[in-house]
């Protein structure tokens, strides 16, 4: 794992890591997250293996905006309230996923991998939305130009980390790891986001 301190120069070597499929560890609103390339399956595939988690259990997506959220998930005026009164911030909406979206997004592993070698779009998707005000998740997904995962940087079922020591120490010895951390120092110990699905006329909370 490669580390890089916040207030060094660390975006470049991010935006590298990124492009080549990598997997960065990176400060949030919450706790450190795990960013990659939503539109590259290879990279998700990566992210599940350094998670240790289900190839079905979805992971959501950091967007830089909003406005680029819309492009990927159908918006509703439901969507469009909880944006305006939370967002940015520490909440996840989940949403059907656009089959016009600029770019295929993945948010499973092998059944949309399918799917996109036999050039078929995936239906009947949803996307978790989320939109973050930390600077180094925004300048992140701002630079990059396309979204990114965003989900708890820890293996799964182990405790949310809110250091880099933490990440360090749950991923030594283990042959999947995040490629790169960019250490923010300790952060302040919050919950997670809250997910609320809307993907039809009623409204769920999935976590608080």
């Amino acid at each position: 794992m490669f580390v890089m301190k916040s207030d060094e120069d660390w975006l470049p070597k991010a935006l590298e890591t990124l492009a080549q499929g990598g997997c960065i560890a990176h400060a949030t609103e919450t706790c450190y997250g795990l960013a990659c390339d939503m539109t590259n399956p290879q990279a998700i595939a990566h992210l599940f293996r350094i998670k240790q988690r289900g190839e079905t259990q979805p992971v959501s997506a950091l967007f830089a905006s909003v406005n680029e959220a819309k492009q990927y998930a159908e918006w509703s005026d439901r969507a469009e309230a909880l944006a305006k009164e939370y967002l940015p911030g520490p909440l996840t909406l989940i949403l059907p996923l656009r089959e016009d979206a600029p770019f295929s997004l993945f948010p499973f592993t092998l059944p949309l991998v399918g799917k996109e070698k036999k050039g078929e779009k995936a239906k009947g998707i949803t996307i978790g939305v989320r939109i973050s005000p930390h600077p180094v998740a925004l300048a992140l997904v701002r630079a990059f130009g396309k979204p990114l995962s965003t989900t708890s940087a820890n293996v799964h079922g182990a405790p949310n980390p809110y250091d880099a020591a933490t990440i360090l120490e749950q991923f030594e010895g283990s042959p999947d790891a995040p490629d790169m951390i960019i250490d923010s120092g300790t952060l302040p110990k919050q919950p997670p986001s809250r997910v609320v699905d809307i993907t039809d006329d009623t409204e769920a909370v999935v976590r608080e």
